[in-house]
């Protein structure tokens, strides 16, 4: 099964409900009218795509559809899908340049932070890239076990410290061991201990500054793990760890469970920050590059 078509099964939940009150939408409302542009919006909202990109999208085809004279059904929803993937269509590549170059995954507790690195790093080894994985969330309980078990399984190297150790000084550790092996690029665990923002804060810039001294020139990725099914609290986390370090990009996972994929343009849209990664399912191949046009035809 190619990507598009587990994206499209994974998305399934969302699809159905979208596509359900689309079709509900045209068979009530047979004429392009104010009424069925408010229906609209109203179904916008319900999919968890948020309040004020909801409004947005539905202004902009309200513009569209008195600027191209549309008057049917199968049109509007052509016009809706060009709105969709005009919004997710931001820059998503990834920026590793130099050799080495950085990813930084942070996120909350839960999200499946551990599980993305151990995706993305089979995903860019694939490639023919060298990567070591850097366990440096140190305080949660067997983070580092599952970690160790994800870097086995993408067949990377992993450096890790006993539990407690300071996330910073693996990190260093890690940069040391990626510039003896020549490896291309170092991904970092980092904690998701959100509920303790001061020492959050602390940690990341300590490891910020560890990078900064050790591979100052070097490019590096900061990219947020988000759960798709946790709907509009995604944003809230997006804005917290906003907060604490500058984000370059997304990792959505769990897309597959939920009914809310909706929300991947609200998340977008609010915070300006394009998904790298998309998730749909539990097998280490199921990471792939986020394609906007490819979501959009999967979810309408």
């Amino acid at each position: 099964m190619g990507f598009f078509d587990k994206l499209k099964q994974g998305l399934g939940k969302t699809k159905s409900s979208f596509d359900e009150k689309l079709n509900q939408a045209f068979s009530v409302f047979r004429k392009v009218d104010e009424e069925l542009l408010e229906e609209l919006e109203e179904i916008l909202i319900m999919s968890d795509i948020g309040m004020e990109t909801s409004v947005s999208i539905i202004s902009n085809l309200r513009e569209r559809i008195k600027k191209e004279n549309i008057k049917e059904a199968e049109e509007v929803k052509q016009a809706l899908r060009e709105e969709m993937a005009s919004i997710l269509d931001i820059d998503s590549s990834l920026h590793l340049d130099t050799k080495p170059s950085i990813i930084l995954v942070v996120g909350v507790n839960g999200v499946g932070k551990t599980t993305s690195i151990g995706k993305i790093a089979n995903r860019l080894k694939k490639d023919g890239k060298k990567i070591v994985i850097a366990a440096a969330d140190t305080f949660r309980a067997a983070a580092v076990e599952q970690l160790e078990i994800w870097a086995k399984r993408s067949g990377c190297d992993m450096v890790k410290k006993e539990e407690g150790a300071d996330p910073a000084s693996v990190v260093y550790e890690a940069i040391n061991i990626t510039k003896e092996t020549n490896a291309d690029i170092l991904i970092c665990d980092t904690a998701g201990r959100l509920h303790n923002k001061k020492y959050l804060m602390d940690e990341l810039a300590k490891i910020q500054k560890v990078i900064d001294k050790e591979l100052p020139d070097c490019s590096k990725e900061v990219l947020i793990v988000l759960d798709a099914t946790t709907g509009q609290n995604a944003i809230s986390q997006v804005k917290a760890f906003g907060e604490t370090t500058p984000l370059t990009g997304i990792v959505l996972t769990k897309l597959d469970g939920t009914a809310k994929g909706g929300v991947v343009l609200g998340i977008v849209d609010e915070n300006k920050l394009p998904i790298k990664f998309i998730g749909v399912g539990e097998q280490i191949d199921d990471m792939e590059l986020f394609d906007p046009k490819d979501f959009v035809k999967a979810i309408l």
